[in-house]
């Protein structure tokens, strides 16, 4: 991109804060804006679409420019970060999982997600490669493939966000100020979104919930943490980030034995 495309709301920024780079994308803040570089358009053409279907906050599109997607900054702050505690009250909690209804509620996007033969498949080469190359004990994998079970059932799909960390959600007071990273949207397992905003806060579950305003399978829940952490745990390392950090996702898997 040449000087003379950058926007003018650009312009005169003295800092650049790199907010995560790995092989796969990199997420930069230039003043209030944050620039998305990902090597696959596919995911981005994913968000874009999600963003604007999502009935709600979402960040705004400034411009795109492949490979670069400009969105303005959110309000606010994120619910929290894996590994840390909380600040946020559990009113922003409850307003989470109040969002979480609304967007499960909406119509469906047109593209499908992963089926359950898929998913059950990803978790058998992960759980393989866990215990091949000694990096998690053996009987730890497998009391958390069993757990995980539980998640791999049918489902009614709904719109799910498909990567609801705490990190990607905004609130600003006990208020959502919007949600984030929406290139794994697609029809999902409503239950999968809110394992995955608890995931390491199993604390403010509780709270989750009664925003979301209907009860759910605890089991299932929990089968998705197992499920989840056991899957994500490669790619964190193959990326510079560490799942054994504490309160990651190796002490979410040891809390289950």
């Amino acid at each position: 991109m040449t000087s003379a495309a950058i926007p003018a709301t650009m312009a005169g920024v003295e800092e650049v804060e790199v907010v995560v780079a790995h092989r796969e994308r990199a997420t930069l803040r230039v003043g209030d804006v944050f620039l998305k570089i990902d090597a696959d358009q596919e995911l981005t053409d994913v968000e874009v679409e999600a963003m604007a279907m999502a009935p709600i906050p979402t960040p705004q599109v400034l411009w795109r420019k492949p490979p670069v997607l400009a969105l303005a900054a959110l309000p606010g702050k994120a619910l929290g970060r894996l590994g840390e505690p909380s600040t946020a009250s559990p009113a922003a909690w409850a307003a989470a999982g109040a969002a979480a209804r609304v967007l499960h509620d909406a119509p469906l996007p047109p593209w499908p997600g992963r089926s359950v033969d898929e998913l059950a498949s990803h978790l058998d080469g992960e759980c393989e490669w866990l215990v091949t190359n000694g990096v998690l004990p053996a009987d730890v994998v497998a009391r958390n493939r069993r757990i995980a079970e539980a998640a791999l059932r049918p489902w009614t799909p709904v719109f799910t966000h498909g990567d609801l960390q705490i990190t990607h959600v905004f609130v600003d007071g006990d208020e959502i100020a919007g949600v984030i990273d929406w290139s794994e949207a697609a029809q999902g397992d409503a239950l999968f979104d809110l394992a995955t905003l608890t995931l390491g806060h199993e604390e403010h579950l509780g709270d989750v919930l009664a925003g979301y305003g209907t009860d759910v399978d605890l089991d299932v829940i929990r089968g998705w943490w197992s499920w989840r952490s056991l899957t994500a745990a490669r790619w964190l390392v193959e990326h510079g980030f560490d799942p054994a950090s504490p309160g990651c996702e190796f002490d979410v898997l040891r809390s289950r034995m």
